[in-house]
């Protein structure tokens, strides 16, 4: 089992039950931080001293408070810590339980497990940590169609940006200048126009109020 595990959650009532369950498991060095930042310097700390930790257990929303964060959500974390520490094994704890972002977690930074917090949230953590440590994955039932396939659905990264500056509020015109101030590419208007006409099509959507109502009940935001 694990020796040395490092928890960042900014709810202390969360770290405690997940610390309770690892000392259950006989694991020892066990240290949990409530800011990424925080989590992230003792990752580096860590390996500088030769004693690395083996496993990250982290959130993926942290709340915003009076200190300024260079990481302020666990997705960053992860994001940072798998390019530059990937020996790493990571296991997401979060709420969060949209399929798309389940299966984005995975695909883009090859986390090893995700759990939902909830009533049987400390009883799957038990089973992901021996299953990761054996070097298989492991997912909560409720977000398990995160492994099945799209249904023959082509979506991708740019889509759920769509997807999300439409729920948002935005425009057509005003998710062009969005996307073009972040370089997203394509940026154009019309390109904008003709991916959102695909995508209504492709979902069967009347218009694009019906496509959000659609893609919302899918889970893919």
């Amino acid at each position: 089992m694990f020796s040395k595990v490092l928890i960042a959650d900014d709810l202390g009532s969360i770290n405690s039950g997940v610390l309770s369950k690892l000392k259950q498991l006989k694991i020892n060095a066990i240290f949990p931080v409530q800011y990424c930042d925080d989590a992230y310097l003792h990752v580096k700390s860590a390996v500088r001293n030769e004693q690395p930790y083996e496993l990250l257990i982290t959130d993926l929303s942290f709340k915003v408070d009076h200190r300024a964060q260079h990481y302020p959500s666990g997705e960053d974390l992860i994001a940072v810590l798998r390019k530059e520490h990937p020996e790493l094994k990571i296991i997401v704890y979060s709420v969060e339980d949209r399929i798309q972002k389940v299966r984005s977690l995975f695909q883009r930074f090859q986390i090893d497990a995700y759990i939902c917090k909830g009533r049987k949230g400390l009883l799957e953590l038990e089973k992901a940590l021996t299953q990761v440590y054996a070097n298989k994955s492991f997912v909560s039932p409720q977000v398990a169609a995160a492994f099945q396939n799209n249904g023959g659905l082509d979506i991708n990264e740019y889509d759920l940006q769509l997807f999300k500056q439409l729920a948002s509020g935005l425009s057509q015109e005003e998710i062009s200048f969005q996307f073009k101030k972040k370089n997203i590419k394509p940026a154009s208007l019309s390109s904008v126009e003709k991916r959102l006409n695909s995508l209504k099509i492709q979902f069967k959507a009347n218009n694009a109020t019906h496509l959000m109502a659609i893609v919302k009940d899918l889970g893919l935001v």
